[in-house]
């Protein structure tokens, strides 16, 4: 492992340990969530009311946030005088104003906006009541547009000036938060099990507890961020003055990725408004719930190593382009893909082979084994879709440092109509137990598209992103994980008689001592292959325990 490599690898260490936390603490909640409201249309109303604050604030402003800040924040620190703090302050401003006034508007617009994202059958007149609660739930929980844009923008300022660590630890605050609320909820009424209150709407009571609670979590994880704002050196102070001509090059290419997020929301509203569908009828349907926390668990190890890897790279990428070393560019995300295929790989392989297990471990909690069965064939399949997500995000990470955002938009263009066109396909001719299943095939489909565009583009673009080494280690991990999934089936098999449909501790350990002997299987094959990159982060842990 090179120098650069050993300098990503720490860097994301930080952030991955406190995304560890902060995935641990979500997951937690959860599986309290689907405890206390199930997985049907009861569940779904408060998922998709708590879901549109994150999206609309995605569509509005996430884009330039995430993707075209960093850049420009880094030139700014390295060439003005005061290090960057008045560009920073002046984006702090525009944005405060404008997400103010927009969660505002929305707050009062929330009806029309759920007609964009509801099924046509929650205007039916049986579907008075669940209408209405989801209404209610939305008023409640779109202030977070607000304190997300916030939340985002304090964290780039931070990530900018080589702070990654607080980004990725407030998330824990609003954990613990919505952690406390379902507690309570369940304390006050009970989990909802396999009963047939997981169809009926919520009380205005529990609106308010649900609603207002998450609202409050999203406030405490904006405000952690503010001491280590100061602690990091900037001094924030309230400016107007936005005729700054870097300020008008930072909206400009913002514009093509405003029109990427716009590409992607407007792929996922179909999905959102497709899942609705699905519990709208209730029974034994599947919808927003299921689909959203089965890719809140595939999402894990994308979290903790993915984008711990590419925001610590981010900066160095875009070093390297502004000095045109596009070669060294090309290599660095080569490497790093490689070292994040090195986990997410056995993860893709593992997860369909014990998605039962972590179905019932997951979401079986309060005598709802029937209700976690419905996670499982959705699980199985967002396994493969996690890889061909890695290596589509690591190559937009690269398009992002040398300022791409137009060639990312059409590369994104392609992606979400493919989602689009395979969902609409699938869905409708399906039945709605088969919903969640479907569209996750549908993510597939659109990520392996654009994985294979977005790689090809770059290797053009760059010079090659090291692809004999990538190939090398694909070979390589392509045999390991072989004999490490037949190892995990024959576990699985041996302890069948444990049942079909356990309960969630049985089916932690079941799945637990299934997914061990994959990965010893796993770690005997890289060392026997020599496939450096799981050997060299072994060796990085084991060395780093040693000296703790």
């Amino acid at each position: 492992m090179s120098m650069t490599d050993q300098r990503v690898m720490a860097s994301s260490a930080v952030m991955a340990a406190g995304t560890v936390v902060s995935r641990a603490s979500g997951y937690v909640r959860s599986a309290l969530l689907v405890a206390a409201l199930g997985a049907s249309i009861r569940g779904d109303l408060f998922t998709i009311a708590n879901t549109l604050p994150n999206m609309v604030y995605i569509l509005l402003a996430g884009g330039i946030f995430n993707a075209v800040l960093v850049p420009q924040l880094v030139r700014r620190i390295s060439s003005d005088p005061d290090g960057g703090d008045a560009y920073a302050s002046r984006v702090i401003t525009l944005s405060a104003l404008f997400l103010g006034a927009v969660s505002v508007l929305l707050v009062v617009l929330a009806p029309l906006l759920l007609q964009v994202y509801l099924d046509s059958r929650y205007l039916e007149p049986d579907r008075a009541a669940h209408l209405e609660s989801i209404v209610n739930l939305t008023r409640w929980c779109l202030p977070q547009v607000f304190f997300y844009g916030m939340y985002v923008l304090i964290g780039q300022v931070l990530n900018a000036r080589g702070r990654f660590g607080p980004m990725m630890w407030a998330p824990i605050a609003n954990n613990l938060i919505s952690v406390g609320v379902l507690v309570l909820f369940l304390v006050v009424w009970g989990p909802v099990g396999d009963s047939a209150d997981q169809y009926a709407p919520l009380s205005g009571s529990q609106e308010v507890l649900l609603g207002l609670g998450s609202t409050i979590g999203i406030v405490a994880q904006c405000l952690v961020l503010v001491p280590y704002l100061r602690a990091s050196g900037f001094s924030y102070r309230p400016r107007f003055d936005f005729r700054d001509p870097e300020l008008r090059h930072t909206l400009s290419l913002g514009v093509w990725t405003v029109l990427f997020v716009i590409a992607t929301q407007a792929a996922y509203l179909v999905v959102v408004r497709l899942a609705s569908g699905g519990t709208a009828g209730g029974g034994d349907g599947t919808g927003l719930t299921v689909y959203s926390n089965s890719l809140l668990i595939m999402m894990v190890p994308h979290a903790i190593v993915t984008v711990s890897l590419a925001t610590a790279i981010l900066p160095r990428l875009s070093a390297l382009a502004s000095e045109d070393r596009l070669a060294e560019l090309g290599s660095t995300v080569g490497s790093t893909l490689r070292t994040a295929l090195a986990l997410v790989l056995p993860f893709a392989v593992l997860l369909p082979l014990v998605a039962g297990d972590v179905a019932a471990a997951a979401f079986g909690w309060g005598g709802g084994e029937e209700r976690a069965a419905a996670f499982a064939p959705t699980l199985a399949l967002f396994g493969p879709a996690l890889v061909f997500f890695t290596v589509h995000y690591f190559m937009l990470r690269g398009f992002y440092a040398m300022e791409m955002t137009r060639l990312v938009f059409f590369i994104q263009l392609a992606v979400s109509a493919t989602n689009v066109a395979v969902a609409v396909a699938l869905v409708p001719s399906r039945p709605p137990e088969d919903t969640a299943p479907m569209l996750v095939v549908a993510y597939l489909s659109s990520y392996a598209v654009g994985a294979a565009i977005s790689t090809v583009l770059l290797r053009r673009t760059a010079g090659g992103i090291e692809g004999s080494q990538l190939l090398r280690f694909l070979v390589r991990m392509a045999l390991v994980l072989a004999v490490a999934a037949a190892a995990i089936w024959a576990a699985e098999l041996a302890m069948s008689g444990l049942g079909e449909r356990p309960g969630p501790l049985v089916a932690l350990v079941r799945g637990g001592l299934s997914g061990l002997a994959g990965c010893v299987v796993l770690l005997l094959g890289a060392r026997l292959l020599h496939v450096r990159e799981v050997t060299s982060l072994v060796d990085m842990v084991a060395a780093r325990l040693h000296r703790r």
